[in-house]
């Protein structure tokens, strides 16, 4: 299982461990299409849970979700996220800030680095959503920048196209 040429992607691998290892000896031989998760929400649901958090229907979304529940270690600084905030903004675009109420005080910081006319459309909703709210959010989004997240995954299963920037000190 560990064979990276018989097993190329790391799903392959643990969906592999599932299965008695005499049967599976390559990739060719799990059940095919692999399933993958799947989350769907209506138009109806995006659009009742933007109004509800008064977001703008001027401007497509963007999601960050600047946290990581392992520290520091995991995520991309808020000085970057602020960085691509700002331009996103400049650009078109309004940014909406996902996460627990840990993840709060990083959504302010990237708010504190953008100019009064950008902090209109940037939008700190880190530990203001229940998680429903957050993946109807997302599914709204019309891309996501994350951190190695849980929301990185709900993003994923949601089909949003994501960047996960890769970042250690």
């Amino acid at each position: 299982m560990l064979d990276k040429e018989a097993w190329p992607l790391m799903v392959e691998r643990y969906i592999a461990l599932a299965y008695d290892k005499g049967i599976m000896r390559t990739a060719q031989d799990l059940p095919q299409p692999l399933l993958w998760p799947q989350l769907q929400v209506s138009e109806g649901e995006k659009s009742y849970t933007c109004n509800q958090f008064s977001l703008s229907s001027e401007r497509p979304m963007i999601g960050f979700c600047p946290g990581a529940e392992f520290g520091p270690a995991k995520r991309w600084p808020h000085y970057h996220y602020a960085e691509l905030a700002k331009q996103l903004i400049d650009e078109g675009y309004q940014v909406v800030l996902f996460g627990s109420a840990k993840d709060h005080e990083a959504g302010n910081e990237i708010l504190a680095a953008l100019n009064t006319e950008q902090q209109a459309w940037c939008r700190n909703l880190a530990g203001e959503t229940q998680l429903d709210q957050a993946v109807i959010l997302i599914a709204a989004c019309k891309a996501i920048v994350t951190n190695d997240s849980g929301l990185m995954h709900v993003a994923a299963a949601l089909n949003r196209p994501l960047v996960c920037p890769v970042w250690s000190e």
